[in-house]
């Protein structure tokens, strides 16, 4: 079976783009789950419950989040309401929503999905992603051999310690929350599919998805600014993991990438070939 792993998706221009390319996967039957990262979906900061049913009616069939996920007010009492909205796993107390859940793909065969952040450079004192993880993959992997996590993080080691720590246990873990596809995509030893990031989707002639001058002004007066989804051309990251569904470790991981020409008459850069 084949996993569909969409980077995070920024603001309007990313949701367009979802719509614009999801469709081609879902009809030529080239995957069973959709899975996208939804936290910069409303205006590239947070998501609301209007966002996510539009992203649902497009064919994604579970989304994750991060640090983002709490900025627009209206999620909360939704995460309670909507199952296929994950939070972090680990975020401490007693946070509203779910961190994980177990679906049916559309061949019929359960896979479960989890979402949870590192805690290097991290806003808020998170527990331990490592032991929640751990304890929550054991539990999953009970009810479905398919387990794709998303590991939001800031740290490259933390990822790909993560990334080493679950080999063997779960059939992919996918790095969100840099929005820059990383080129280390690889099924280690145990089976398991990793890549430290699958990137982000989104305007490309941007800073992470966000208006140039903005951000650069940012770094240069270090005072406060409202941070605005830039415009423009777009980019599409992606992963594709295929699966064994009777072990649930990856056959192959396979990075996704499109982006469009600067202009009219320049050709689209990348591809999206989800083939073997």
């Amino acid at each position: 079976m084949r996993l569909l792993f969409i980077g995070d998706v920024v603001g309007k221009p990313g949701r367009q783009l979802v719509a614009q390319l999801l469709p081609s996967f879902l009809q030529e039957g080239q995957v069973d789950l959709v899975v996208a990262n939804g936290e910069n979906a409303a205006g590239g900061l947070g998501i609301t419950p209007e966002v996510a049913a539009e992203l649902f009616a497009l064919g994604v069939d579970v989304l994750t989040s991060g640090n983002h996920l709490w900025d627009k007010k209206e999620v909360m009492p939704f995460l309670d309401r909507e199952e296929r909205l994950l939070r972090p796993l680990n975020w401490p107390g007693d946070p509203p929503g779910r961190g994980s859940l177990i679906m049916q793909s559309r061949s019929g065969i359960p896979v479960a999905v989890v979402c949870a952040m590192g805690r290097v450079f991290a806003p808020v004192l998170l527990d331990c992603p490592f032991r929640a993880l751990a304890r929550e993959v054991e539990r999953l992997r009970a009810e479905a051999r398919v387990v794709l996590v998303d590991f939001h993080a800031e740290a490259t080691s933390e990822k790909v310690a993560m990334g080493w720590f679950l080999d063997g246990r779960v059939s992919a873990v996918i790095g969100t929350h840099t929005h820059v596809q990383t080129a280390d995509e690889a099924v280690l030893p145990g089976g398991t599919a990793y890549i430290t990031d699958v990137g982000m989707t989104g305007p490309w002639h941007s800073v992470i998805g966000m208006r140039t001058e903005t951000i650069v002004q940012r770094f240069l007066d270090q005072l406060p600014s409202r941070f605005d989804v830039a415009r423009g051309p777009r980019q599409f990251n992606a992963v594709v993991v295929d699966v064994d569904e009777s072990t649930g470790m990856a056959r192959s991981i396979r990075r996704l990438f499109h982006r469009e020409a600067s202009s009219p008459a320049g050709p689209a850069q990348g591809s999206l070939d989800a083939g073997p």
